[in-house]
């Protein structure tokens, strides 16, 4: 059946450098069209209410996965093999690989390590008084203990942030970012394959786990491949982005830190207030499988490539009273910075670990946060985070 979409159509591109700077005037006007726009400049449909959203990725045999995430056929080949770009019942069999690693209990016994390094941390910054929110603060966990488990050389991390705002640039439409971030994508491809190939993941780690599947045939090379990317590359970035935009959010907003400072019990409803606001991966997309009726006289057809909108999502006022606004009493555990149903985050735990660990670790050491000089976003095409964020506290 043929579907006409030109009632639905809107010319609005959300990737250029002034819409990835603020997407938010965007997502809203979008959102009040209707259920489903669909984005002529780049032949998507947008999802970016919350309900709909919600929706679509628990319905992942209508909303499929199974060709690519990524909004252009070179990421979806260079990715066929990571975790996310496929459905069950070979997505089951990989992800079990990582929630066997990542789920809450299993990575219980490095919650007292993950403590350790944040209180070090959040002294030592308290200490210098002035530091970089993003270079100084959000790099010291994940380039550490996330690589300690995954298992990464120690001299060989110094590239992966590099390597991570790449990729995610690749997952974008083809534009200018897309083009240029395609050199570190095949970089990050060819780097994590020497790893593998060389047998330097740390025995007993998570990757080395990974490698020990592939060698007895329960997944094949390319699999181990694809979920070492997911980890050692995808996770990394975001992780970054969440702790750095939580402490711009407590910056702009001193009156959320004086209630965080009284009462530290509110450290993850913090983190879930942060992620909800400032989502760190703001789109993935799915294709769907049939037609699907969106109400409103608004229709999907079926193969149609579908923008899920976690980031526009987070902010609808439908589901959250004053979207826009920081309050971390708020508590939002429903968001969906970390998606929903089978393709949900399988690192949010760790992530979230991290995040509250360092929340609190600063909140006991720093009476104030204050911005000390321009902060500079890292425009991406899916990510939102911050390349620099000069701090000072006392």
């Amino acid at each position: 059946m043929s579907i006409d979409v030109s009632d639905h159509a809107s010319d609005i591109d959300l990737f250029t450098d002034e819409s990835l700077d603020d997407p938010f005037p965007s997502h809203r006007v979008l959102r009040d069209r209707g259920p489903a726009t669909y984005l002529s400049g780049h032949d998507l449909w947008y999802l970016g209410r919350y309900a709909e959203v919600r929706a679509a990725l628990s319905d992942w045999e209508t909303f499929s996965s199974a060709k690519g995430t990524g909004l252009n056929d070179v990421i979806n080949e260079a990715w066929s093999s990571t975790v996310i770009m496929v459905d069950p019942p070979v997505h089951t069999k990989l992800r079990k690989l990582f929630t066997d690693r990542l789920g809450r209990r299993q990575l219980k016994p490095i919650s007292e390590t993950i403590d350790q390094r944040a209180k070090q941390l959040a002294e030592k910054l308290v200490q210098q008084g002035e530091f970089d929110g993003v270079r100084d603060m959000a790099h010291d966990l994940p380039a550490n203990v996330i690589m300690d488990l995954v298992g990464w050389p120690e001299s060989e991390r110094s590239n992966l942030m590099e390597y991570a705002s790449g990729s995610f640039d690749c997952v974008g439409p083809e534009n200018q970012r897309m083009t240029d971030g395609m050199p570190k994508l095949a970089e990050s491809i060819e780097y994590v394959t020497d790893i593998y190939d060389s047998g330097r993941l740390t025995p007993g780690s998570f990757g080395y786990t990974i490698a020990e599947a592939a060698a007895i045939g329960e997944i094949t090379k390319d699999d181990a491949i694809g979920l070492l990317l997911s980890y050692a590359v995808a996770a990394f970035d975001t992780t970054i982005n969440a702790m750095s935009s939580g402490m711009w959010l407590f910056a702009q907003n001193p009156e959320q830190w004086q209630i965080f400072r009284r009462d530290p019990a509110l450290a993850a409803a913090a983190f879930n207030e942060t992620v909800r606001l400032e989502c760190p991966l703001q789109f993935f997309s799915r294709m769907t499988t049939r037609d699907v009726d969106m109400g409103d006289g608004v229709m999907i057809p079926a193969g149609a490539r579908v923008l899920i909108s976690f980031g526009g999502a987070n902010r609808d006022g439908r589901h959250y009273e004053d979207p826009d606004e920081f309050r971390i009493e708020r508590n939002p555990v429903d968001h969906l910075a970390f998606g929903s149903g089978v393709h949900a985050c399988v690192g949010q735990n760790l992530a979230r670990m991290e995040g509250i660990a360092v929340f609190r670790a600063m909140a006991s050491r720093a009476k104030t946060v204050e911005l000390n000089g321009p902060v500079v976003r890292a425009l991406n095409n899916m990510t939102r985070g911050l390349e620099s964020l000069p701090l000072r506290v006392s």
